[in-house]
């Protein structure tokens, strides 16, 4: 028994420690920006926590709300202002579960922010990471999924589920989109020679607020499973960084579905290339991009 809770534990043990140790490498070597929040007060707080922690980091806060189209344009506009390379993209930001209704733009919830959003964001930044990626160094887009996606299905007609509304089945559609869009944006990357990767984690089941809108008794259930058998933010953090950073997924090694540090399979939907194509073309309709 000794033996194998060792061989179960070891390898969450590295991850987590692999992840504390890039975070300080980028945080002690360059600038490091955090990419954008909505809530201006809590990123204001979490770059002072870092400057405090670590004197040498350059840490920046930049609002961004993945709910509002505009929001997410004028973020990308003050970022190009700048002339900085961007080398690491994570899309990370998420509802689940939230009751039935409409982001800024007129989109269900689920599918705005944690899809929609994240695509026009990427879209929008993709000349930038192109060319600040090179041989040997590609930039990578790291997009925060999950393995809610197994259960998804995509409605191409109805992605904004008017014709009928379950949260569950509203998050799970948005985890799956996210899958088709990182391998289909990985794909397209690569035949384009661009050193330029996309790939998709599964951090896992982590305590945070993300479960604040599950009804009140599985509330206090989560409450004390989570204790027990959920991931830290930081332990969830660190499969993200692992992503983001490991010479594993470097050119050749990137792309894929990745979680607790290894490569997995995705359910039969990733693998339709029609799905793919027929999703990416519906979301750049809807976002009115060319």
């Amino acid at each position: 028994m000794l033996s194998a809770a060792r061989s179960c534990l070891l390898p969450i043990i590295r991850l987590y420690l692999l992840g504390i140790k890039v975070l300080l490498v980028q945080l002690l070597s360059r600038p490091f920006r955090l990419p954008g929040g909505r809530d201006e007060q809590e990123g204001l707080l979490a770059v002072r926590r870092i400057c405090e922690e670590y004197k040498e980091a350059k840490v920046e806060f930049s609002k961004l709300d993945l709910a509002s189209l505009q929001s997410i344009r004028q973020f990308v506009q003050r970022f190009r202002e700048q002339d900085l390379p961007l080398n690491i993209l994570i899309n990370n930001a998420g509802v689940m579960l939230v009751p039935e209704g409409r982001t800024e733009d007129g989109f269900e919830q689920h599918i705005g922010v944690n899809y929609l959003g994240h695509f026009l964001l990427t879209w929008l930044l993709l000349d930038t990471l192109k060319d600040s990626g090179k041989c040997g160094h590609f930039s990578r887009v790291v997009n925060v999924s999950s393995s809610a996606h197994r259960v998804g299905k995509i409605g191409l007609n109805d992605l904004n589920s008017c014709g009928y509304y379950s949260s569950h089945a509203a998050y799970c559609q948005s985890k799956l989109a996210q899958l088709l869009f990182s391998s289909h944006l990985h794909q397209e990357l690569q035949r384009g020679g661009f050193p330029l990767s996309s790939c998709a984690v599964d951090p896992g089941m982590v305590d945070t607020a993300l479960y604040r809108h599950l009804g009140t008794p599985l509330c206090l259930v989560q409450s004390a499973v989570a204790r027990l058998l959920f991931r830290t933010p930081a332990e969830g953090a660190s499969t993200v960084l692992l992503a983001a950073l490991s010479p594993a997924l470097e050119g050749e090694g990137g792309g894929g579905y990745w979680t607790t540090g290894r490569r997995e399979m995705t359910s039969p939907p990733t693998f339709d290339p029609q799905l793919k194509l027929s999703l990416w073309e519906t979301s750049v309709q809807l976002l009115g991009l060319q």
